[in-house]
């Protein structure tokens, strides 16, 4: 199913997001700047794209796990969701749980971009729910083995 998402670049270094391999479901998002993150610390990474989302959609923004597993740094409110109505730049929250400052280079792979389908939803309130094996057992719940 293909599914049209329009695209504007905003600044002169913007690089349209691209799947690395067909079939791919993220996007990779690229940077338009040079920064540095230092340890413990985040910082909004600015892309220079904007989108226009189709109705019904979201987009999800996502770490890179080459990010996370080489440098420790992934993406502060993972996922993002960029909403179907925002019009603005697409800007990324990363953060680096490192112990050593974290270089961002222009044209560099920050996160990934997956769209997804949002449904509508009614909620109906009601005095009681179903029963479940599992009833109100939270946290853990499952145990570790």
């Amino acid at each position: 199913m293909n599914v049209e998402v329009k695209i504007k670049r905003i600044h002169a270094d913007a690089m349209l997001p691209m799947q690395a391999n067909p079939g791919d479901a993220g996007m990779d998002l690229y940077s338009i700047e040079a920064t540095e993150i230092p340890a413990g610390e985040s910082k909004l990474i600015k892309t220079g794209i904007q989108i226009e989302l189709p109705k019904g959609t979201e987009a999800q923004i996502r770490p890179r796990s080459g990010l996370a597993l080489k440098h420790s740094v992934t993406v502060l409110n993972s996922p993002g969701t960029i909403d179907e109505g925002y019009r603005g730049e697409i800007g990324v929250i990363l953060i680096n749980h490192g112990k050593e400052t974290f270089k961002v280079e222009k044209s560099m792979r920050i996160a990934q971009m997956v769209i997804q389908f949002v449904p509508s939803i009614q909620l109906v309130e009601v005095n009681e729910l179903t029963e479940t094996i599992r009833g109100t057992s939270g946290f853990g719940a499952s145990g570790t083995k």
